[in-house]
This record gives C-alpha cells, sequence and structure tokens, in this order.
C-alpha cells in the first residue's frame, strides 16, 4: 500500500461569502433577542421553519449550536454538566453538549462573533419529532428552565411507503400550531407568505441538490467534509433569498472546478460513502487523512438530509408534511437500503463508511446487519468506524485510522 502523503485541503472561494451571511445571520438573532422587536423562535432542524418563518419569527436551530459546539471540540466540557442533572451520557450528545454550555454560560458564538454573549432567548420552542423523541426532550428542558412555551409535532418513525392518510395527521398538527404562534408573534397568518417562504425554500433545496450532485463528475469537486459546512444555509437560512443565491454562487464555483478538471482530492483513486452524523471535532483530520491515501469521500446520507423534493408552494401544507416525513431517518432498512444503493450507482463509489454515533442510534445505519446485506447486494466493501457526533471520549483515533487504512488497502487490491 502506498504511503500516505502530506494532505493540504482545497479552500472553496465560496466560504468567505458563507462566513459572512452566517455572521448576519447570529447577529441578527442577537440583536432581536437583546432589543426587540422580532419574535424568535427555536426550531429543531428538520421542523416547521417555513411556517414560523412565514408568521415573522426569526428561527433559531438548536442541533446548528451542538454542530458548532463539536466543531470547536468544546462539547466535552459541557457534556458532564448535562450528565450531573440526570441526563445520560448515552443520550444525544447534541442535547448534553448543549445543555451543560447553556448551563455554564458558554457558547462558541461568543468565541466567533464578537458581541455575542449567549444564545438568543426564545419566545417559542417547537418541535418535530421526525428526526428522533430526544429534539423534544431538549427542548422540554428549555421550556422548564425559561418558563417559554413548547409545541411541536410528534410523527412516523421507520415507515416505507408514506400514504396521503398518515400525512393528514401531519398536516392537522401543523395547522394547530398556527393559532397559539400568531398569539405569540403578533402577526396574523397569510397563506401567501407561507408560499412564497415554501418557494425559496424549494429553490434553495433544489441548488444545494444540485451542489451535491456536483459530486457525480469524476474527480469530484467537492468532499463529504466540505459539504457539512457548506450546507449551513441550507439548515438555517432556507426560506430565503440568502440561501439561494448563496448556493447560486458555490454551484457556479464547482461547474468551474469541473470544467478545468479540478478535484477535491488530487490524483481521486477511490470514491467513498458516509453513511451516519459527522464527527464534528474530527471533520479537517479525516478530510486530510483520506486526502493523503488520494480517497475522496463525496457522497453521504448526512447532507442529502436537506434536499426536500416534495415542497411544493401550491400546497404547502400537505408538502411540507410530505417533506419531512420523506427524510432518510424516518424510513425503514428496506427503503434506506435501496436509497443508498441508488447512490453507489450514480455516484460510481467504490466502497461505504457507516459511522456508529455512540450517542445516536436514529443515524446510526451499522446495527442491524445494513452493512453486511449491501456487501453482498453490492459487491463493494464497508467499514464501521466507531465515534460519535460530539462526545470524542467515543472516538479512538489510533483504532479508526488503522481501520480506514486496511480498508483503503483492500480496496486497492480489488
Amino acid at each position: 500500500m502506498s504511503e500516505e502523503k502530506k494532505a493540504t485541503i482545497k479552500k472553496i472561494r465560496a466560504t468567505g461569502h458563507m462566513r459572512k451571511i452566517m455572521a448576519d445571520y447570529f447577529y441578527e438573532l442577537d440583536r432581536a433577542s437583546r432589543q426587540g422587536p422580532q419574535k424568535i423562535a427555536w426550531c429543531t432542524s428538520v421542523g416547521p421553519a417555513e411556517l414560523l418563518l412565514s408568521l415573522g419569527f426569526l428561527v433559531h436551530y438548536p442541533e446548528n449550536h451542538g454542530a458548532m459546539l463539536g466543531a470547536t471540540r468544546t462539547a466535552n466540557d459541557y457534556i458532564p454538566v448535562a450528565n450531573a442533572i440526570g441526563y445520560s451520557p448515552d443520550i444525544c450528545s447534541y442535547l448534553t453538549s448543549d445543555i451543560g454550555a447553556f448551563i455554564k454560560k458558554e457558547t462558541p458564538l461568543s468565541r466567533a462573533y464578537e458581541g455575542i454573549e449567549g444564545v438568543p432567548k426564545p419566545d417559542v420552542l417547537v418541535f418535530n419529532t421526525n428526526q428522533c423523541r430526544e429534539v423534544q426532550d431538549w427542548l422540554s428542558w428549555y421550556s422548564r428552565e425559561l418558563q417559554v412555551p413548547i409545541m411541536g409535532i410528534s410523527t412516523y418513525c421507520n415507515i416505507g411507503k408514506i400514504t396521503d392518510n398518515a400525512l393528514e395527521s401531519i398536516v392537522q398538527q401543523i395547522k394547530d400550531l398556527i393559532p397559539p404562534l400568531e398569539k405569540i408573534s403578533g402577526n396574523k397568518f397569510d397563506i401567501d407568505k407561507f408560499r412564497h417562504v415554501m418557494a425559496l425554500s424549494k429553490k434553495c433545496t433544489e441548488l444545494w441538490k444540485k451542489v451535491l450532485e456536483t459530486n457525480m463528475t469524476a474527480p469530484a469537486p467537492m468532499s463529504f467534509f466540505d459539504a457539512t459546512i457548506h450546507m449551513g444555509p441550507a439548515v438555517v437560512l432556507r426560506g430565503s433569498e440568502t440561501a439561494v443565491e448563496y448556493y447560486e454562487l458555490l454551484l457556479q464555483e464547482l461547474e468551474e472546478r469541473i470544467a478545468n478538471g479540478v478535484g477535491a482530492v488530487d490524483g481521486e483513486k477511490f470514491r467513498l460513502y458516509w453513511e451516519g452524523m459527522p464527527i464534528w471535532g474530527k471533520l479537517r483530520d479525516l478530510s486530510e487523512f483520506f486526502i493523503g491515501f488520494n480517497t475522496a469521500v463525496i457522497a453521504s446520507t448526512y447532507c442529502n438530509s436537506w434536499i426536500f423534493k416534495a415542497f411544493d408552494p401550491a400546497d404547502p401544507f400537505m408538502s411540507m408534511a410530505r417533506a419531512y416525513t420523506e427524510i432518510f431517518i424516518v424510513r425503514d432498512e428496506d427503503f434506506k437500503e435501496k436509497y443508498i444503493e441508488e447512490i453507489v450507482h450514480k455516484f460510481k463509489l467504490d466502497g461505504i463508511l457507516f459511522h456508529d454515533s455512540k450517542t445516536c442510534p436514529a443515524n446510526s445505519n451499522n446495527r442491524y446487519g445494513m452493512p453486511e446485506r449491501l456487501e453482498k447486494r453490492l459487491g463493494i466493501p464497508t467499514l464501521t468506524i466507531n465515534g460519535d457526533l460530539n462526545d470524542l471520549r467515543c472516538y479512538s483515533e489510533e483504532q479508526a485510522k488503522t481501520n480506514i487504512e486496511a480498508f483503503i488497502e483492500q480496496l486497492e487490491a480489488k
């Protein structure tokens, strides 16, 4: 096997613009928190954000803050604080690190953005349990702590075929949110504003899909590790012109790379799929490690989670219910395997990496034999990496890198 080479991550020019619009987003939330007049809603990342935006709320996403705690490698300072008040070390480390940071009155926002002292104070907390039950438990802690109203949508899990009858109950739950949200926001619901926000979110998601699909080209112009950063606007700015403009800019740059034959990994030899959550505190380290072996990790379940093909401004309630129920994490094993198979063929992938995230069982799809079934079905190797989204105590760098090297050696021997 060839020796690992010194790796350099290629910079994406659009990153500078992304940093600016993300800074603008956080400063706007901070001003509203301190001065008003706009109300602030906290919303889980695949919750009814478009409805909240149409009612005039600014929206803060706790999972985004959790990811920041992981990426800045500060999560382990805060997880024990939440453990000390009764939250198990085995539950979502987004939840425990975020609550722990709040208790200690600390946030990476203060280090990144001068003048921001804390997360924005919510006027309402809104959840959707499509991802997991922990999001409801997470926001419930803040509701008790801050005496803020909480409401949300309880949806399905382990779904195969999605029927209109099943979606009708979700539609009704979304509509039931409107009266209390009108009262909190001080604004009446306007179907045309809702449709407008939905149209912007649809455009955002279509552009994000095009961005990710540039990696169908060989060499791939962007890595999975790049995408986890550049998905930020799709998460927190969807429903805005700002997100649409950003992905138009990023797409143009990636298309330039394709035209010039520039890949994220020079001398790309192998193309891999990342299944599961990122290991936030090891993004750069793993990116450089794979580059050193001319191996490109270029497709993922995680980044595709913000592609909402069902959005339809003409039918906003039903299409929102469908879009937020179609996401990968909600679906049954059969659907997930067929989905991964399709991606493997579209992106011409050589292998699949499964991340077994210790505190995120809902997004760890290696635990019931899927890797072994896909190996037989697709004829390509798989590797499971043990770790966690935020808790780096669950990740052995030496073991992971040894296993990855052996995996790449296996690919070379094919």
